[in-house]
């Protein structure tokens, strides 16, 4: 199992000094959220809460993952680089493919594209997308970018983005893909890439998405080998709990150490020092 540390809500260049700590300490990556803006008012709900408010506070820092993916990749050696998650469907395709294409070539592959399909129509009427149809545009970006990566020449024609013969250098590696959501449309789609990537969930619901993505998976022929499934726990603490998600085929922790141990209100150091003291508690060090 690999643990990932979710750097949500932390202050910009906070992110750097746990980036560093996380490299040195043995941890296996770094997620990164994203959002373009945050809206003051908002007529849709937020899906993960049982309010539909939104978990965090205005100005909050959501930093561009790409432009910090390429400071972050020159600062670590061995770090991986998730975002949790990048929405595509509320970009331009080619804007998007030369933002992660380049930071995946700065951080030498160390990249994973975490991606939905996105919940907030006000942030895509803002930025002149349309909220229609997200899902399936989401798959042709994925399309699309996959072959603007390539060297060589690409032309492509889809449903919704077409190109005439063209090249994007550098070429990059391309990121093994995860989707996140929770409903079926949105685990069949998980299903088709390179993992699912969850919100908060519990051990026992993180299990069960499991069953119901593997499900999918067979169905279409595949098995769950090399499946990766990366989940940020609320209940699991102790080795046992997640000895139970590794055998429930939980593949990825994404964690807050600091929130066992010292809370929210933690200084860096104390995140840092809470960082040390996890991967000690959970024999992770050994």
């Amino acid at each position: 199992m690999q643990f990932y540390i979710s750097t949500g809500f932390l202050e910009t260049r906070e992110i750097l000094q746990i980036a560093r700590a996380a490299d040195s300490l043995g941890y296996d990556g770094l997620g990164l959220p994203d959002h373009v803006v945050n809206l003051a008012d908002l007529e849709t709900p937020y899906p993960y809460t049982s309010n539909g408010k939104r978990r965090w506070e205005p100005f909050s820092d959501w930093p561009d993952p790409w432009v910090l993916i390429g400071s972050l990749a020159q600062i670590t050696t061995r770090l991986r680089f998730v975002t949790t998650v990048y929405v595509p469907a509320l970009r331009n395709p080619y804007s998007a493919a030369k933002a992660i294409g380049t930071a995946a070539m700065l951080a030498d592959g160390r990249v994973e594209l975490g991606i939905g399909a996105g919940w907030c129509r006000e942030e895509f009427e803002l930025l002149g997308q349309p909220f229609e149809h997200r899902g399936r545009r989401t798959e042709e970006m994925i399309e699309l970018m996959r072959q603007l990566w390539q060297p060589g020449w690409t032309e492509f024609r889809g449903e919704f983005y077409q190109a005439p013969k063209l090249a994007m250098s550098p070429a990059a590696p391309a990121p093994p893909v995860y989707v996140g959501g929770l409903s079926e449309l949105a685990l069949r789609r998980a299903a088709r890439y390179d993992g699912w990537i969850g919100d908060l969930t519990t051990l026992g619901d993180a299990v069960k998405t499991v069953e119901r993505i593997r499900h999918h998976r067979t169905t279409d022929g595949q098995s769950m080998t090399g499946y990766t499934i990366m989940a940020p726990l609320t209940d699991a603490v102790t080795v046992e709990d997640y000895a139970r998600a590794e055998r429930g085929g939980i593949t990825h922790i994404l964690t807050m150490p600091w929130m066992f141990y010292s809370g929210a209100a933690a200084t860096t150091a104390e995140k840092i020092r809470d960082m040390e003291r996890f991967r000690h508690d959970l024999k992770l060090d050994r």
